[in-house]
């Protein structure tokens, strides 16, 4: 059975980090327009200010699951050694480490029960496992796979088509485009 890594966050829910960062802020933030690397980096130099208030706030209390992500993951798990990989570090420390990791469990546990939780992954760096197949918003993400897929997001928007070509990289939009990819380009 081949092995499929999926990312969680920007993937398979969008946590709440970007309503905390407009509470904080007091003023809606549209990332597709705004120049940043991180969505963190639109609290640059207040960051002590942040993580007084939100450190240990749940950042997937209340967050959905993408659209057809549930069903998709569902029926690729019947085909496909599903492996999520996912961070629980933030950088500069605005939210703490332990209760992140805790929540990222306790949510990926409940909202994608049929997925054994020995096969959850909690990892800074996705560079050193390697998979068959990656699913990430994050070109880092895919290094180490045979079939890569980028599934669209604010953060690599500018990355061209020509280099996604050149490097053999699939960009997606959706779990449906996810799942059509998938059981037809391996099951056909």
């Amino acid at each position: 059975m081949k092995t499929l890594m999926i990312d969680m966050d920007n993937v398979i829910t969008n946590n709440q980090f970007t309503l905390f960062l407009e509470e904080f802020l007091n003023k809606k933030l549209d990332f597709n327009t705004l120049n940043v690397k991180y969505r963190q980096d639109v609290i640059e130099g207040r960051e002590e200010e942040f993580r007084d208030i939100y450190q240990y706030k749940n950042l997937y209390e209340n967050a959905p699951l993408l659209e057809g992500c549930y069903e998709t993951i569902k029926r690729l798990s019947e085909k496909y050694d599903i492996y999520i990989v996912t961070s629980y570090i933030w950088g500069k420390d605005i939210i703490d480490p332990a209760e992140n990791l805790k929540n990222k469990f306790n949510y990926l546990k409940e909202k994608l029960p049929f997925i054994k939780t020995n096969n959850f992954i909690f990892a800074q760096n996705k560079k050193i496992m390697h998979f068959d197949i990656s699913i990430d918003d994050r070109l880092s993400g895919l290094e180490n796979a045979d079939f890569k897929i980028l599934f669209n997001s604010w953060s690599n928007k500018s990355i061209s088509e020509e280099y996604l070509s050149e490097n053999n990289i699939i960009r997606v939009n959706n779990w449906s485009e996810i799942e059509n990819l998938l059981l037809k380009e391996f099951n056909d």
